[in-house]
């Protein structure tokens, strides 16, 4: 008895390990995907993501609200062009807004200070911040403030703007 017993809770463990390192696997072809479709959009980010020290990509940020609204995804960290880890988006947000919708979101990182700032840090955007959102040939005139270009890609839905103001960011390495 003892022996199937720990049989069981090994095999549960396993499990869970397993079924995590899928999801990470997972999740790196969702961002690698949306890569694509970020480049396919706008050519010009390659040289955002050539030139970066760092880049953040959530292939669906989910967002919604009527007056009190809310954000959330889950990306992978890029340093020198290799996944480094997994991190996740949260936003709430009050005021004028109605509707739901899903999108792209990327942050390029200026330098390996700013990369090191998202990473070890409770990174997160101040109130005014908005994202550049994309369409042909636009990524183009946009530069990095304060460290950061921030680029957004509506997948599905409506909502008014491209408002990142107010996320906050965390960072698991692998």
């Amino acid at each position: 008895m003892k022996q199937l017993l720990f049989t069981l809770a090994f095999a549960v463990i396993s499990t869970s390990g397993w079924s995590q390192a899928y999801k990470e696997r997972r999740l790196i072809k969702d961002v690698e995907e949306a890569r694509n479709v970020l480049l396919n959009t706008n050519p010009e980010l390659d040289t955002f993501f050539n030139n970066s020290a760092g880049y953040v990509l959530f292939p669906n940020v989910g967002k919604g609200g009527f007056v009190v609204g809310g954000a959330s995804g889950r990306g992978i960290l890029y340093e020198a062009q290799k996944p480094v880890g997994v991190a996740d988006l949260k936003q709430l947000s009050i005021g004028f807004q109605a509707g739901g919708q899903s999108i792209i979101e990327i942050i390029f990182f200026e330098t390996e200070e700013d990369l090191k700032n998202f990473k070890f840090s409770e990174f997160q955007f101040s109130a005014e911040a908005t994202a550049v959102a994309l369409k042909s040939g636009i990524a183009l005139a946009a530069k990095y403030t304060d460290g950061v270009a921030v680029f957004a890609l509506p997948k599905a839905g409506l909502m008014a703007g491209a408002a990142v103001g107010g996320q906050r960011f965390s960072f698991k390495p692998f």
